[in-house]
C-alpha cells in the first residue's frame, strides 16, 4: 500500500472509528493484573489460536494452578499438557507449540522469563519474540501490548485485520504481518499502549457483532459510513 503525501487520511478515520466503538460498546476494562504479565500473555496467544479468549485465558490459568510454573509445563508429559488443554479448538497442536516455545525461550534466557524485553525497543523486541516456535505478529505484539510492557504496538487478530481490509485501510488479502506495517504508521501517534489495547478489543467486538466472516450485517454497523464495503452495501 502506498501511503499518501502529508498526513495520513486513515489516522483520522481510526480516530472516528474509535469514538464510534466506545459510544457503541463503551469503554473496555483492562486485563487484570495476573493477566498482564508478559509470560502469561506468550502462553496465552500460543494456546488460544480459533479459540475464544476466555476460554483461553481459564485454560492458561488452569496450566499455571497444575504445574506451578511455566518451566515444568514445558517438561510436563506432553499427553498431560493436551488433555489440560482439551478446552481449546486445537489442543494437540496448541500443547506442542506451547512445549516448544517454553522450551526455546528457556535455552534462550535460562527460564521463562521476558524481563530483558523492556530494555529492548519495541520492533527489535517483537523480532526476537518471533524466533520462538508458534509466535507469529499477533502473538510478538500481544506481549508488547497487552502485558505489562505497555507498548504501542496494535494486535491484529482475524476479527481486526478483516475489518481494515473492508475498510480499505489495509491492503485486500494482507497477511497479519503485512497488515501490521500497513497500518502502524496510521495509527494515532497521542494514543497510548491502553488506548491500542481498547481499540483491539473494541474493533475484536465489532467483527463478532456485525463485521462477521460471512454476511455482514452493513446496515446494522456503526462504522459503515466509515467503510469501503460497508457503503458499497448500503
Amino acid at each position: 500500500m502506498e501511503l499518501p503525501l502529508g498526513p495520513d487520511t486513515r489516522t483520522a478515520t481510526i480516530r472516528r472509528l474509535q469514538a464510534l466503538l466506545v459510544q457503541r460498546f463503551g469503554h473496555i476494562e483492562r486485563a487484570a493484573a495476573e493477566w498482564r504479565q508478559p509470560e502469561w500473555v506468550l502462553v496465552q496467544g500460543v494456546i488460544g489460536a480459533r479459540t475464544k479468549s476466555e476460554i483461553s485465558n481459564a485454560a492458561t490459568d488452569r496450566l499455571l494452578r497444575r504445574w506451578g510454573c511455566w518451566e515444568a509445563v514445558a517438561t510436563a508429559p506432553l499427553a498431560d499438557v493436551q488433555a489440560e488443554l482439551a478446552t481449546q479448538t486445537y489442543p494437540n497442536v496448541a500443547a506442542e507449540r506451547l512445549q516448544a516455545s517454553l522450551a526455546a525461550l528457556i535455552d534462550l534466557r535460562g527460564g521463562v522469563d521476558l524481563a530483558h524485553l523492556a530494555e529492548m525497543g519495541t520492533a527489535a523486541a517483537m523480532d526476537w519474540l518471533e524466533q520462538l516456535p508458534g509466535v507469529g505478529r499477533k502473538i510478538a505484539a500481544g506481549v508488547m501490548n497487552a502485558s505489562t510492557l505497555d507498548r504501542r504496538a496494535i494486535v491484529l487478530d482475524g476479527h481486526h485485520t478483516r475489518i481494515l481490509q473492508r475498510m480499505g485501510l489495509v491492503p485486500p488479502k494482507a497477511s497479519t504481518a503485512r497488515a501490521f506495517a500497513a497500518i502502524m504508521p496510521a495509527m494515532p501517534a497521542d494514543w497510548s499502549g491502553a488506548e491500542y489495547d481498547e481499540h483491539h478489543l473494541l474493533m475484536k467486538k465489532l467483527g463478532q457483532t456485525w463485521c462477521r466472516p460471512a454476511a455482514p450485517a452493513c446496515p446494522e454497523c456503526p462504522a459503515q459510513a466509515l467503510c469501503e464495503t460497508g457503503r458499497h452495501r448500503a
